[in-house]
């Protein structure tokens, strides 16, 4: 033997041992917490696509109605049914426009015809805020902003809603 070597004694020996076990096993138990933590990323994302807002096209008036539906929602591990509504009209050319309840000012829910006072537009409760039938808000009126528009599909005579966009986005 060598005199550059040294000798591992016994206890050098457990030691290594055990730390070496004990990084295995340390390893072993930290790859689910990984994949949990890395997994949704992976995942294929819902959040562009269009759901059946349950209304056939045929129904539509040009006067708005308020559509009610229910899309999937996955929050990282968390899957759940969310509601979603549009108020949704159709031109006198056929083209169709489903623009967002949520009024741009505070967040509150608009409602079409909601006052006596200012009949034919939408009304936002919380402060008075305004806007047009095409969503445009009224100048002098609390919101800065008009309604964000879904895109929409037509697939067998069904109306399909997607994800809210503001008014000139693409």
């Amino acid at each position: 033997m060598s005199e550059d070597k040294q000798r591992v004694s016994r206890r050098q020996f457990l030691n290594y041992t055990l730390t070496g076990v004990g990084g295995f096993m340390a390893a072993g138990l930290m790859i689910s917490p990984i994949r949990m933590a890395i997994d949704p990323v992976f995942q294929k994302s819902s959040a562009g696509e269009l759901a059946n807002a349950g209304i056939a096209v045929e129904d539509l008036t040009n006067k708005p109605q308020r559509v009610d539906w229910k899309v999937n929602q996955v929050d990282g591990w968390y899957e759940s049914k969310v509601s979603k509504s549009a108020w949704v009209y159709k031109k006198d050319n056929g083209d169709i426009v489903a623009l967002s309840p949520i009024c741009k000012h505070l967040g509150c829910v608009v409602s079409w015809e909601g006052s006596d006072q200012y009949p034919n537009q939408f009304y936002c409760p919380c402060h008075g805020g305004r806007y047009e039938k095409d969503g445009e808000n009224v100048p002098n009126t609390p919101p800065t902003a008009p309604l964000d528009l879904y895109e929409h599909k037509v697939e067998n005579g069904m109306l399909f809603l997607g994800k809210a966009h503001p008014q000139g986005e693409a």
